[in-house]
């Protein structure tokens, strides 16, 4: 079992910046394939940012390219989200998820473990 925990959601304004973590235990976390995925009101969950193993490889949702970043420390057993320029669209709860391949995070098909999620609020 993995047990991910989210922080780093609040209130901000619309340009402003938040820095999502996401803190696995258990089982071996550099085993996995990490990823953020969303959920606004009334929309369906999609996958914003996967990241490889490695950390080598990264996978971006084209809403967020060049204004998120994703990186993980494998010490610290943690995966961030860095967000900049942030849009009243961006408002969602974010989940972290672990999975065993990066397509199989980004598709949803292969999530093994999921955090209970963090909420952002943009402010127009």
């Amino acid at each position: 079992q993995v047990q991910l925990v989210e922080s780093g959601g609040g209130l901000v304004q619309a340009g402003g910046s938040l820095r999502l973590s996401c803190v696995a235990s258990g089982r071996t976390y550099s085993n996995y394939a990490m990823g953020w995925f969303r959920q606004a009101p009334g929309k369906e969950r999609e996958c914003v940012v996967v990241i490889s193993r490695s950390g080598t490889s990264t996978y971006y949702v084209d809403s967020v390219k060049g204004r998120f970043t994703i990186s993980r420390d494998n010490a610290k057993n943690t995966v961030y989200l860095q967000m900049n320029s942030l849009e009243p669209e961006d408002t969602a709860v974010y989940y972290c998820a672990a999975g065993g391949t990066i397509i199989g995070v980004r598709t949803g098909t292969r999530v093994d473990y999921w955090g209970k999620g963090t909420l952002v609020t943009v402010s127009s």
